[in-house]
C-alpha cells in the first residue's frame, strides 16, 4: 500500500515527537539515579529560583514602561529557564551520536511495524575494551537483533558478543568491542587457564575475554564444523579438561584409536567397536540408575551437592565421540541387525541425554556430516551447548538452526567458531602429548 506524503510527513513528527519525549523522559531518569545528579538538580533549582525571585534586582524595568517591561522580563526568562532545562536534560538523557546510530539501524532494516528504529538510551563502558548499549526496541523484538547481528556489526562498526533483553522485553542490551578489535588467529593453550570453577571449560578467547561452558549447569555438548575446521581440536581441549578435572572419560573411535596419541589411552577409555561401545553405555546408564538412588537416599538434588555433603566423591562420567555418525549411522531403514544395535545405542545415549545433568554424566560428540538425522529428536533437544566451526549453510542450520557460522567465519579460517548463544570465539591450540 503506498503512503501519500501527508501520511509520511505525520509519521515523521510522530517519530521526532517519540525522540524527544523518550530522551527527556531518560534524562529525568538518569539525573535521579545517582546522588551526584540529584545534587546538581536541587542546586540547579535553587539557582533558577533566586534569578527568578530577584529578577527585577538584576534586570531593572524602565521607570517609563514599568509594567511592560516587567512582563517583558518575566516572560522572557521563564521561556529561558524552561529552554535551558529542557536542552540540559535531553542532553543527558541523548547519548553521543544516537540519532546517527538509528539512522544506521533503518538502513539496515531494523525496523518496526511502523518503519521507526531502536532508540539508544545509553552506551557505557564496562571491563576493558567492553562497550555497552542499551536500547529501547520499540517493539522489535529479540529474534530480529538476532537474525541481523552480523548487518548491525557492520552498521555500527562493531563486533557483538552478546544481544539479551534488560529488565523488560522493550530493552535490549548489546555487549560488543569497536570494530578495529580482531580475533587472534592462533592462541596456545596453558594450563593456567584452566578454570577453578566447578567443571567450567574454557574454550577460547571471544571479542569480551574467555568464551567458557560449565558442563555442571550445561551438561551436553555438540561440536560441528567441515574438515580442516579445528573441530576435532577443540574437542579435545575440551575432554582434556575433564581428565584434568577429574572426570571419567571414554571415547568412541571407530577408526581404532589412530587419531588418540598413546597419551590418551592412558588417560581415559578409547572404544573402537559398537559392540564394546553398547556394553559401556549400558554400563554408564545403570550408574546412572545406582546414583539416582544414592542421591535419593542422602536427600540431595544432584552429584555436587552430594560431593559437598558426603566424604565419598562420585566422578562425573563423559561419553564422547569425534564423529557421531559413525555411532547413529541412520541410512539402514530396514529392521536388519547393524540397524537394531544402533537404535539399541541410541536408546541409551537418549536416557544419559534426558537424565544426565543432575547425575554427573555428560555427552559431548562432533560432526562434520550434513545431515539433520544424525542425532535423534530427543538426544538433539536435550544438548543445549552447540559450537559450530568453518560450515556450508546445511551443516551450520544443522547445528546451530541457523546459517550463522557460514556467513560469519571465513572459509580459510581454522580453530574460528561460533556458539549457538551468537559467542564468536577463537578456541585454544594445545599439544595433546602434553595431557
Amino acid at each position: 500500500m503506498m503512503i501519500d506524503n501527508n501520511k509520511k510527513s505525520n509519521l515523521h513528527n510522530e517519530w521526532n515527537m517519540r525522540i524527544i519525549v523518550t530522551y527527556f523522559t531518560n534524562g529525568i531518569k538518569r539525573i535521579f539515579s545517582k546522588n551526584l545528579g540529584r545534587v546538581i538538580a536541587i542546586i540547579y533549582s535553587v539557582v533558577s529560583f533566586l534569578i527568578w525571585h530577584f529578577r527585577y534586582a538584576i534586570w531593572k524595568p524602565d521607570s517609563t514602561l514599568m509594567n511592560v517591561h516587567k512582563l517583558f522580563i518575566s516572560f522572557f526568562l521563564l521561556t529561558t529557564i524552561l529552554l535551558v532545562t529542557i536542552f540540559v536534560i535531553l542532553i543527558i538523557g541523548m547519548p553521543f551520536d544516537a540519532i546517527g546510530i538509528s539512522k544506521n539501524l533503518h538502513r539496515i532494516g531494523l525496523v518496526n511495524s511502523a518503519g521507526e528504529a531502536p532508540l539508544l538510551l545509553s552506551k557505557d563502558k564496562g571491563d576493558g575494551k567492553v562497550m555497552i548499549y542499551k536500547f529501547k526496541t520499540l517493539g522489535i523484538p529479540l529474534s530480529d537483533w538476532e537474525d541481523k547481528q552480523s548487518k548491525i556489526e557492520s552498521a555500527l562498526n562493531i563486533h557483538i558478543d552478546e544481544i539479551s533483553e534488560g529488565d523488560n522485553c522493550r530493552i535490549i542490551i548489546v555487549k560488543c568491542v569497536g570494530g578495529e578489535n580482531q580475533l587472534h588467529s592462533y592462541i596456545e593453550w596453558s594450563e593456567d587457564m584452566i578454570s577453578n570453577e566447578n567443571f567450567e571449560i574454557v574454550l577460547g578467547e571471544g571479542y569480551l575475554g574467555k568464551v567458557t561452558v560449565n558442563i555442571a549447569k550445561i551438561p551436553h555438548m555438540l561440536i560441528g564444523g567441515s574438515t580442516g575446521s579445528g573441530k576435532s581440536v577443540l574437542l579435545k581441549l575440551v575432554l582434556m579438561q575433564c581428565i584434568k578435572k577429574g572426570a571419567e572419560v571414554y571415547i568412541a573411535d571407530f577408526k581404532g584409536g589412530v587419531d588418540f596419541p598413546p597419551v590418551w589411552h592412558e588417560k581415559c577409555t578409547l572404544l573402537t567397536d559398537k559392540e564394546n561401545l553398547f556394553k559401556v553405555l549400558v554400563s554408564i546408564t545403570n550408574e546412572l540408575k545406582e546414583r539416582k538412588q544414592i542421591l535419593r537416599n542422602a536427600g540431595v538434588a544432584n552429584i555436587d551437592e552430594y560431593n559437598r555433603d558426603t566424604r565419598d566423591n562420585l566422578k562425573r562420567i563423559v561419553f564422547s565421540c569425534d564423529e557421531i555418525a559413525e555411532i547413529l549411522d541412520c541410512e539402514c531403514t530396514y529392521l536388519s541387525k547393524v540397524r537394531l544395535e544402533i537404535l539399541k545405542i541410541e536408546s541409551e545415549l537418549s536416557v544419559i541425554a534426558r537424565q544426565g545433568r543432575a547425575f554427573g554424566i555428560h555427552l559431548i560428540f562432533a560432526t562434520q556430516r550434513p545431515d539433520a538425522n544424525i542425532l535423534s529428536g530427543q538426544i538433539r533437544n536435550n544438548i543445549d551447548t552447540r559450537i559450530c566451526g568453518r560450515a556450508d549453510n546445511v551443516l551450520s542450520q544443522i547445528i546451530l538452526d541457523s546459517t550463522d557460522a557460514s556467513e560469519q567465519i571465513a572459509k580459510s579460517s581454522q580453530g574460528r567458531f561460533l556458539t549457538n548463544s551468537g559467542k564468536l570465539f577463537q578456541a585454544y591450540w594445545f599439544d595433546e602429548n602434553n595431557l
